[in-house]
């Protein structure tokens, strides 16, 4: 379990601006692993929003470190915030990666895209009570009421992964390719298959996409 325990450049929870945060979360909360990663996920699913228009393939972006201090961020950085904080208090965490199809994605959005298939989503899996659970903290609770779907709940002992259907019963997500568990993040690898799935977004000659977004998810659904 060592390596789901030990900082790197995107698990940075030995970063103090991290640990402040942290440990702020944390005050008045039981010293219960359960109940303290409970109050994390809400913590990054509500006050990190998300945004996959702030995209971008430099290494950095892809730390928790970043995506805290940023307010805003899609599912990786979210998942790996989450996970850093895990570390922190000395419970093991992994990166998941998969690719999804969004039902509910946004015009623009798939537009972007030119596909209703999101490559490289992730979740963290968290070692909690002897076993591996799943947990995603991606979509904010703002988003999702305007998406009509309920927030993503997770209580710590069973798998909390997507949605699948809204309130009204329609298909909402779905993971439709499995890509591993990951004591790190594989940076190389997320942006290659990210090029792969999207080449209309890169310039031949450049890592960073070639056509980006402002504004965030939430206003395509205002």
């Amino acid at each position: 379990m060592e390596r789901y325990l030990q900082p790197t450049a995107f698990f940075d929870y030995d970063r103090p601006e991290l640990k402040g945060w942290i440990d702020k979360q944390l005050a008045g909360v039981a010293d219960n692993p359960v109940e303290q990663m409970k109050v994390l996920y809400l913590a990054v699913r509500d006050d990190i929003a998300y945004n996959p228009y702030v995209f971008r393939t430099d290494p950095e972006t892809f730390s928790a470190s970043y995506a805290l201090s940023s307010g805003e961020s899609y599912c990786i950085p979210k998942a790996v915030l989450l996970g850093a904080a895990a570390r922190y208090l000395g419970i093991p965490s992994r990166l998941g990666l998969a690719d999804v199809r969004n039902h509910l994605s946004s015009p623009k959005l798939i537009e972007w895209l030119r596909s209703d298939i999101f490559r490289m989503h992730g979740f963290i899996e968290l070692y909690l009570n002897g076993r591996w659970v799943k947990a995603t903290p991606a979509f904010n609770k703002q988003l999702c009421e305007l998406m009509k779907v309920e927030p993503l709940e997770f209580d710590g002992v069973n798998d909390s992964i997507f949605q699948e259907y809204t309130d009204a019963g329609k298909a909402h997500m779905e993971y439709v390719n499995d890509h591993g568990l990951f004591d790190n993040v594989p940076h190389a690898f997320i942006v290659a298959g990210i090029r792969n799935a999207y080449p209309h977004l890169f310039p031949e000659s450049a890592d960073a996409p070639a056509v980006t977004l402002t504004g965030s998810l939430e206003t395509d659904f205002e």
